[in-house]
């Protein structure tokens, strides 16, 4: 199956301004993910660096990483969902005779995905899914410790099935932010809100970085240490 490798890094972060280029450890944030698509790509796929930001399209062209187009500044506002941005990537290649079967969507925000996971995640994507997706455990709980707010002003249970203790509660899932491997048929029908068939792939809380914030800025700055002590 072909893939387009879709790393879309805006300008204009609120939450942390100018992230993407910010040096993480040795490198800029969206090189982890830069150079974690160059490991998994394969022959038939395409990398490629979606972004308005001109910051970003020299640090993909200084990597090797042609930009096929500048994104549309109405893709790059506050308000633009990912789902147009893949929309209008797949379309671009499209006009362009190329057409993919599967999209990857690497946000450059979750810089410690590693090869493995991809590859686990990759084996149990098949016929029947519309999309296989890396989440973490949610630390928070609608059958135990989330509440939803009634008309009249008193707070209830998310779930009617309440229970005594964290332990005993049905595991619930977030996503993570690091990897979505899109069955591009499916994302031609319908959002990612409204896929039929999800699978999920656990990360641990430590890869499960998302950063949009100073604080989640230190947070993987914590983590990278950790890794690097690991590894040397």
């Amino acid at each position: 199956m072909k893939t387009l490798i879709l790393i879309p890094a805006r300008a204009g972060s609120k939450g942390l301004p100018g992230k993407n280029v910010k040096i993480l450890g040795d490198k800029p944030l969206i090189s982890y993910s830069m150079e974690f698509a160059s490991r998994i790509c394969k022959p038939g796929d395409r990398v490629c660096i979606t972004t308005n930001d001109e910051d970003v399209m020299s640090i993909a062209q200084a990597t090797g990483y042609p930009v096929d187009f500048k994104r549309p500044e109405h893709l790059a506002t506050d308000t633009a969902g990912s789902y147009d941005v893949m929309l209008h990537a797949l379309q671009f290649f499209r006009d362009h005779g190329e057409e993919y079967d599967r999209l990857l969507l690497l946000q450059p925000t979750s810089p410690f995905r590693t090869v493995d996971d991809y590859e686990k995640m990759e084996a149990i994507f098949d016929e029947s899914c519309d999309m296989v997706v890396s989440v973490r455990i949610a630390k928070d709980n609608p059958y135990f410790n989330l509440f939803e707010e009634t008309e009249d002003g008193y707070l209830r249970m998310s779930k009617e099935l309440a229970y005594q203790t964290r332990q005993q509660s049905p595991p619930v899932y977030a996503y993570n932010g690091s990897i979505y491997i899109i069955r591009v048929a499916s994302l031609l029908k319908s959002p990612l809100s409204g896929f039929q068939n999800i699978r999920k792939f656990v990360m641990p809380e430590e890869r499960s970085v998302d950063i949009d914030t100073m604080k989640d800025w230190l947070i993987a700055e914590y983590y990278l240490k950790e890794i690097v002590n690991e590894n040397s």
